[in-house]
C-alpha cells in the first residue's frame, strides 16, 4: 500500500501537521488590489464568495495563524474594498476574507505560487468612475471555460480496474470492476443516444490499463470531460452511500485512505512525489471539476433514491487520485456505492440499480452541459 499522502504532504516527523502563517500582505495599484498570504509549505486552499454583506473568502487547510496575525484587520485604500481581515476559522483552517462591494468590482482571481508557496488574490475594479454593473457586468470567479464559452462535445468514461484487478469485492463475490463497466457502458449509450455526444471508453472488455494511461487517452482523444466510475468499500460495513472527487491534495485522512486502495496499482514511485503534487495543485480545471462532481453527486444521489430511499451522500470532496493526475479537462471520480454495505451489495448486482447509476451520472453530465450555456 502507497504511504499515506497526509503524513507525506504533513512532513510526518512534526507533531503538528499545520503550517504556521504569520505573513499577509497587500498593496492597491492603480488597475487593481492584489492580496498575497505567504505560507511557504504547499496546502489546499478552496475560494468562493459570500453576500449581505460582499466578501470573498479563501481557506487554507492544514494551517494555523501566528499570534501575530489572530483576528486581523487590513484596511484598503480603494473604494470596491473596505478591508481584508485574516482568522482562525477552526483549529485546522485559516480564513482569509475580503470585504469588497461586487457592484463595483469587475473581476477578481483567486490563485497560487510557488517557491516559495504562496496564495494570490487579485481584484480588479469596474473601471472608470460612475461604471456599474449595467455597463461592465462583474465576473467574478468565473472560470476560463466559462468566459471562453467553451462546450463539450468529447467525454471519457472510465470503467475504474479491470482484469487481474478487480478492486473491491462484496462478501457474496460481486467484484467492483464488473459494476464499473456495466454503468460505464450504459453511460456511454445514454450520452450517445440522448445527447448525440461522442463517449470514448477507456476499456471496453475486462482488460487492465494502467492508471496513468486512462487520462492519457482522455488527452490523446482532446476530451471535454473524464468521468472515472468505481464502487467504493470501508471497514466499517454499516458506512454506505455516494460521493464523488475532484482532484486536489486533502487533509482528510478517510479521502487519503481511499485515494490510497484506489491507487494501490499506480506504477508511479515516491522518488516522483513532489513533482505530482505540484501537478495536482497545478490543476487549473479545479474550479470546473467540483462543479461538474457537484451536479453529478447531486443527480446520481437523487436517481438511486429511487431504488434504495434513504441513501446518503457522503458528499464531494477533493483528492490525491492517480486516475485524475494529468487529465487536461474537468476530471471527477465517482464513487456509486459501497460493495462493503451488504444492503447497497445487494442492489449493485440489479441491473435496474445499475442503469440508475448510470441515469443519475448522465443527469448530471447534461446538467453541467446546461451550465455552460451550450445544452
Amino acid at each position: 500500500m502507497l504511504l499515506s499522502w497526509c503524513a507525506l504532504l504533513a512532513a510526518a516527523r512534526q507533531t503538528d501537521p499545520r503550517v504556521e502563517i504569520a505573513s499577509l500582505r497587500q498593496h492597491t495599484h492603480p488597475a487593481f488590489t492584489r492580496i498575497v498570504l505567504d505560507i511557504g509549505t504547499l496546502r489546499e486552499y478552496t475560494s468562493g464568495e459570500l453576500r449581505e454583506p460582499d466578501r470573498i473568502y479563501v481557506d487554507v487547510l492544514q494551517a494555523k495563524l501566528n499570534p501575530i496575525l489572530h483576528n486581523q484587520a487590513y484596511p484598503v485604500q480603494a473604494d470596491y474594498i473596505s478591508q481584508v481581515r485574516i482568522s482562525q476559522k477552526n483549529p485546522g483552517t485559516v480564513r482569509v476574507v475580503v470585504d469588497i462591494d461586487f457592484a463595483k468590482v469587475l473581476a477578481y482571481r483567486v490563485y497560487h505560487l510557488f517557491d516559495p508557496f504562496r496564495l494570490v488574490i487579485d481584484i480588479h475594479p469596474a473601471g472608470a468612475a460612475g461604471a456599474g454593473p449595467e455597463t461592465r457586468p462583474a465576473v467574478s470567479g468565473t472560470s476560463m471555460a466559462r468566459q471562453l464559452g467553451l462546450g463539450v462535445r468529447t467525454v471519457v468514461i472510465d470503467a475504474g480496474h479491470g482484469g487481474p484487478k478487480p478492486g473491491a469485492i462484496g462478501r457474496s463475490g460481486l467484484q467492483e470492476k464488473t459494476v464499473n463497466l456495466d454503468v460505464a457502458l450504459a453511460l456511454q449509450e445514454l450520452l450517445r443516444e440522448k445527447a448525440g455526444l461522442e463517449v470514448i471508453l477507456t476499456r471496453e472488455t475486462d482488460i487492465d490499463v494502467p492508471l496513468e494511461n486512462r487520462t492519457v487517452i482522455a488527452n490523446q482523444k482532446r476530451a471535454d470531460l473524464f468521468v472515472s466510475i468505481h464502487v467504493n468499500a470501508h471497514r466499517d460495513r454499516k458506512r454506505g452511500g455516494v460521493e464523488t472527487f475532484y482532484l486536489n491534495i486533502s487533509p482528510d485522512p478517510a479521502v487519503n485512505a481511499l485515494a490510497a486502495a484506489e491507487n494501490a496499482t499506480s506504477t508511479k514511485n515516491i522518488g516522483e512525489m513532489q513533482d505530482i503534487i505540484q501537478r495536482i495543485v497545478r490543476n487549473s480545471k479545479i474550479q470546473e471539476s467540483r462543479d461538474l462532481a457537484e451536479r453529478i453527486q447531486r443527480n446520481l444521489v437523487k436517481a438511486l433514491n429511487r431504488e434504495l430511499p434513504g441513501i446518503k451522500s457522503l458528499g464531494v470532496k477533493g483528492g490525491p487520485f492517480w486516475v485524475l493526475i494529468g487529465g487536461e479537462m474537468p476530471s471527477v471520480l465517482v464513487e456509486i456505492s459501497h460493495l462493503s454495505n451488504a444492503r447497497e451489495e445487494e442492489k449493485l448486482k440489479t441491473r435496474t440499480y445499475r442503469e440508475r447509476a448510470a441515469q443519475g451520472i448522465f443527469d448530471g453530465i447534461m446538467e453541467y452541459i446546461r451550465s455552460l450555456g451550450k445544452g
